[in-house]
């Protein structure tokens, strides 16, 4: 799906706004009663002291109080269900679509945008589903049935509110045409504003660190400021346009009660001087009075109708984006729409040995800035078209190295030469630009993509640790197969329980967002349970000691060493990390430099040995 399709949300709740239509619709019929049952009491019973019927139009105010009471509810109830339920269903799919996208889309794209779009535009779709589109429905309603009993009771009268409410209408268009582009302006604002925040908030220790909160602080005031301009220039908006429609509201009244009281006076020339009762004026002016809430909901109807299509523009940009990593494999295929637990026992019949070898793989970024960002600023706009414009760069270039289940490769290289990159297209986070990876000797492209990644346990170096319980970081996708027994095995494996048992509710023990309150060496303890817990066929260890002394290294390098059945692949800048590796492999500028065991790298006199001498 490439486009956010409200019809087909708003089609499945249909029978709800039925309901919802015909309550309104009777409650508006009511309302429009009242102004007759008036009248027959001005006429009838006043003037002329028909005083029998007055009972009667008693009753028929009750019964309308009642009415309006239960068509209210039932309408207010409707909407805001079938509301709540269309918005709920639009924020699910919409963050499965987001969940769905690869890699690079998040890398051109902050989480704040992405949160604000997440909730403050699908409340924007809420408002539109909820009430504001009933509201629409109800202002037309409401408009032609009292057009329909003014005309009744004197059509050359209700001229006057009928060409009063074109006039509104065609001053609501020109508000709508506006503030549909203020809206998007201020919508874009207000994301890069809730990014500043959350980014200063999850980095607040660095910026006391560093004392930047008079940086921080200026620059969240920038966006603010903006944000607060934004919505200057909305008010200026409805400043500009919304006394014209009070103006004509009142005036209507105002004309309407004299020309109407001439008429009851001395007759309506154009009538042959036919004259209306006091029970008609009065209704009539009660009937003006029921245009003037339409008239004056057409500006707040526009507002909210402007803030939804600036939303739905928003949403379909993310809509838009498509999955560069696709499923190939045929048994996805045949999986796809049936439940999880089908496909995760028919993927289960993959025994992967964990082989693994690159043939010639190159890796080629573009540089090209998200599309989801590109009306976020001028500046911006000018730094995506530079980026654009830039030529392709190599990241890897023809690497090729293979390793036999069971053993174990270290990766070692300067920063930026491409380690990690070479995870990230193990476990297909991106997806080669030329050549091809195997396991097992399947093209991993070939592979169902939960397959794949659910052989490869990582240790990572952007060590992340939810908000959450040790034993439920430790289960990580894959809470239910995972036993306490294991988890308490990889605790001592890693070296964990040394602190974890320390702590008052042991693994039970809440942990804070991204490990809050824990050490950077703890983190990496936790993270490398975290994988072994899983017991994988591949095993990655991106620099994933570097925060352990040495002692504490030397440790778990020793577990490693005695896990048997496991491809292990680690890459360090600790000559330490990798010495022991079956075959090691040397990176520099995205090329494989040097490869062999670390006897022959040191024999060879290379980079290898260079490394080697600057640490021992």
């Amino acid at each position: 799906m490439n486009k956010l399709n409200l019809f087909r949300y708003f089609k499945r709740y249909s029978f709800l706004y039925l309901i919802a239509i015909v309550a309104m619709t009777a409650g508006t019929l009511l309302d429009q009663a009242a102004p007759l049952i008036v009248q027959h009491i001005i006429d009838d019973v006043l003037i002329a002291k028909k005083m029998e019927v007055l009972n009667f139009l008693l009753l028929g105010i009750l019964g309308i109080g009642v009415g309006r009471c239960i068509f209210q509810y039932t309408k207010e109830y409707s909407c805001d269900y079938a509301g709540s339920k269309i918005a709920s269903e639009v924020r699910i799919n919409l963050f499965q679509k987001i969940q769905s996208l690869s890699a690079n889309f998040f890398d051109g794209i902050n989480s704040g945008e992405l949160m604000s779009r997440v909730k403050d535009d699908v409340d924007r779709i809420w408002d539109i589903a909820a009430f504001m589109g009933i509201l629409m429905a109800e202002v037309f309603i409401r408009t032609v049935t009292t057009i329909i009993f003014m005309v009744r009771i004197n059509w050359q009268l209700a001229l006057i509110p009928i060409v009063g409410m074109i006039g509104s209408g065609v001053i609501a268009i020109m508000m709508e045409k506006q503030l549909d582009d203020l809206y998007g302006a201020v919508m874009q604002e207000g994301s890069e504003m809730n990014n500043t925040a959350a980014e200063n908030l999850a980095g607040v220790r660095t910026v006391k660190a560093f004392a930047r909160e008079g940086f921080e602080i200026a620059k969240f005031h920038k966006h603010n400021q903006k944000f607060y301009e934004l919505n200057i220039d909305l008010s200026r908006v409805f400043v500009k346009y919304n006394p014209m429609i009070q103006t004509i509201t009142r005036l209507l009244s105002v004309i309407s009660l004299l020309l109407g009281g001439l008429i009851v006076m001395k007759g309506n020339p154009l009538q042959g001087g036919a004259k209306m009762t006091v029970g008609e004026l009065i209704a009539f002016t009660q009937y003006v009075g029921g245009m003037i809430w339409p008239m004056e909901m057409l500006g707040w109807l526009t507002n909210g109708l402007s803030s939804a299509r600036a939303s739905v523009k928003r949403l379909n940009k993310i809509y838009a984006e498509m999955p560069d990593i696709t499923e190939n494999s045929e048994l996805a295929k045949i999986t796809e729409g049936d439940d999880a637990e089908l496909a995760d026992a028919m993927f289960s019949q993959f025994d992967i040995a964990g082989d693994i070898s690159f043939e010639h793989v190159t890796y080629e970024v573009s540089g090209k800035k998200n599309e989801s960002e590109e009306d976020s600023s001028e500046k911006t706009s000018e730094a995506t078209e530079s980026s654009e414009s830039a030529e392709p760069r190599k990241i890897l270039d023809d690497v090729s190295f293979d390793i036999k289940a069971g053993q174990t490769l270290g990766i070692m290289g300067s920063t930026g030469s491409g380690k990690t990159t070479i995870i990230n297209l193990l476990k297909r986070m991106y997806d080669v630009t030329g050549g091809s990876i195997k396991l097992d000797g399947i093209d991993i492209r070939e592979l169902p993509l939960p397959t794949l990644r659910r052989a490869i346990s990582c240790v990572m170096q952007d060590i992340f640790l939810f908000s959450d319980t040790i034993d439920g970081n430790i289960r990580l996708g894959a809470r239910e197969s995972i036993t306490t027994a294991e988890v308490r095995s990889a605790l001592n494996q890693s070296h964990a329980s040394e602190f974890v048992d320390k702590m008052e509710e042991k693994e039970q023990t809440v942990i804070g967002e991204r490990g809050v309150g824990l050490s950077g060496g703890q983190k990496q303890r936790i993270t490398i349970a975290r994988a072994l817990a899983r017991k994988t066929p591949v095993l990655v260890l991106d620099d994933s000691t570097s925060a352990l002394d040495t002692e504490t290294e030397q440790e778990i390098q020793g577990v490693l060493a005695e896990l048997s059945g496991m491809t292990k692949i680690i890459i360090a800048h600790r000559i330490s990390a990798v010495r022991k590796a079956d075959k090691i492999i040397v990176l520099d500028k995205g090329k494989v430099a040097e490869v062999g065991t670390h006897e022959e790298l040191l024999a060879k006199g290379g980079l290898y040995k260079e490394t080697y001498d600057s640490q021992y």
